[in-house]
């Protein structure tokens, strides 16, 4: 089974890009970020009719989450399980389906905007809601992953200059230590190769010639449980679809698995 997760930076934008690489990379199951549409909207006739059904949780803000899946789609859940609110709103971050044998949860952390920022301490809310959500499917012996976007760097590595980031959001021991109680509960990352340079970036800023510099960072991340982690028998961020005109400010991150 081929499983990948990919902040898409809007998918109606994209579904040309989208439905193009999931025939070239043959993906089984996708989780989708940032989908900036409404439920109403999302392309699920052209996915369908690609062999894809869709588990979508989305408003038409800039947030917007889902699970696509050619080998079944089953146990949908929408939301964290008590999740924090901002300004009135429980924003569609998260959602969760069984794929062919498989639980998976497609996450969209909240950017946390500044340090110090309403949204910075509704981030790690956030994140200890997905930690108290995801516990026990951890703990469990189907294989089990979270993946998406999570809006931080696991590790000073995973950022092309950490002097670039000194008192900004996605590096911080807050961040990381929200992180690291996520992965306390069973959870492993699963960190892909890069096809090209050293690290395995997956995002790069659309500015300053962030992409061709390899000026990026790893934030897209696949956390599986002790199942997941062992069936898996290659992980890469596929960096070719971040080039090009229209492409997302992310990559797509593939992980294979071998699930018989």
């Amino acid at each position: 089974m081929r499983i990948a997760t990919w902040n898409v930076n809007s998918v109606t934008v994209r579904i040309d890009r989208l439905l193009a690489w999931l025939e070239r990379s043959g993906t089984d199951v996708l989780c989708l970020q940032e989908l900036k549409c409404e439920a109403a909207a999302f392309p699920a006739d052209r996915l369908r009719d690609a062999g894809y059904e869709a588990a979508v949780h989305a408003d038409g803000r800039w947030n917007g989450v889902a699970v696509l899946s050619r080998v079944g789609l089953a146990d949908t859940e929408s939301g964290l399980r008590a999740g924090p609110e901002f300004d009135g709103r429980a924003e569609p971050r998260a959602v969760a389906a069984t794929c062919g044998g498989v639980r998976v949860w497609s996450v969209y952390v909240p950017n946390g905007r500044e340090v110090g920022h309403p949204h910075f301490a509704y981030k790690l809310r956030w994140l200890q809601a997905l930690r108290e959500t995801v516990t026990a499917d951890a703990a469990g012996e189907r294989p089990f992953a979270v993946l998406g976007d999570f809006n931080v760097a696991p590790a000073d590595e995973d950022v092309y200059d950490l002097a670039a980031f000194e008192g900004a959001t996605h590096v911080t021991d807050e961040e990381r230590a929200a992180l690291a109680a996520l992965r306390d509960t069973g959870l492993s990352d699963v960190v892909p190769r890069p096809l090209k340079y050293d690290k395995p970036f997956t995002y790069w800023d659309y500015r300053q010639l962030c992409f061709p510099k390899n000026r990026g960072m790893r934030i897209d991340l696949v956390y599986g449980n002790r199942a997941f982690a062992a069936a898996v028998t290659d992980a890469y961020v596929d960096r070719e679809e971040r080039k090009g005109k229209g492409a997302s400010d992310h990559a797509p991150v593939v992980v294979d698995l071998d699930v018989r």
